[in-house]
Parts: C-alpha cells; structure tokens; sequence
C-alpha cells in the first residue's frame, strides 16, 4: 500500500492504517529506536508510542512525506526515552556521534544564543556543499545514528 493510501486509513480513523505502516515502516522505525536505545523491549515500545503519536497527529496534520514523518517522531521519542534512561549516564557510542560534530562544524558564527531553526539552516548549507554520498552518510550517522558497519553495509538513507 503507497503512503497516500495509509494516510487516508488515518483520515478514515481506520486500525488498518497502524498495521499498514508497521507492515510498510515497522523495522525501519525500530532500527532508528534500536539505532538511539540499544535495547530491544525500549525500542520495540518506542515503535507502538509511534504509531500512537501518528495516530492521534493525522488528522489533522496531512504529512507530505510520510516515511520522514515517521522518522522524525520514532527518533524524538526514543531520544526523549534515552534522556529519561540515562539522565545522569552518558553513552559513549551517541557522546561520540555528537562531539565529532563540533569538529567537523566548528563555526564562531553560530552564538550562545541561537535558535534551533538557525543550527539548522547552517547544517543544511553545508549538506548542500557535499556529494550525495557525503550527505548520505552524514544523515546516517547523526539522524539514524548507524554504526560504521551498517553503513559500509549500506550506503543510502532508506535501507
């Protein structure tokens, strides 16, 4: 089934669109749970409290692209989750993930003060320098959190 179609089982308020979309999206969300949580029974939970945040987003809200809708709510929610496990933890695998960003984008342009919308911009404009593969693997490591293997196993965003 496409993406317009389940979406409209969510307009409908029909329960197929939940098995719809694990069918379809299921391992890709507990991936990037999995990816973030290191565990099994979290991720899998963070996949169910998906599709009900999915569920009670549409409607209203009509997702243009539905697999990056998704996306975007399984890793906010495991990563509120990883805050909440490990509040006063740090994991060496996403510490490290995230302190290479400060050397890979040191910039004294960006201040104390900056909004969330403005990091992002400035990610985005150096994205747009790089070649596709570049970018595939940026988005891989910071946004899906993939180990190295899986991407020299895979080299694009949607495997």
């Amino acid at each position: 089934m496409d993406d317009l179609q389940i979406i409209e089982l969510f307009f409908e308020r029909n329960e197929l669109a939940i098995k719809e979309t694990d069918a379809k999206y299921g391992k890709l969300c507990f991936r990037v749970a999995k990816n973030i949580l290191h565990n099994k029974e979290d991720s899998e939970e963070c996949v169910k409290d998906t599709y009900l945040s999915v569920w009670n987003t549409i409607p209203p809200t009509r997702p243009v692209r539905f697999v990056a809708f998704i996306c975007k709510i399984v890793r906010n929610l495991a990563l509120k989750k990883y805050d909440y496990i490990y509040a006063k933890k740090c994991s060496p695998n996403m510490k490290v993930s995230l302190e290479e960003l400060i050397e890979i984008l040191p910039d004294d342009r960006i201040s104390v003060g900056t909004e969330d919308k403005e990091i992002g911009e400035a990610i985005s404009c150096f994205l747009r320098t790089e070649n596709e593969s570049a970018r595939n693997v940026f988005i891989r490591k910071y946004w899906f959190f993939d180990s190295l293997n899986c991407q020299t196993k895979c080299n694009t965003v949607s495997c």
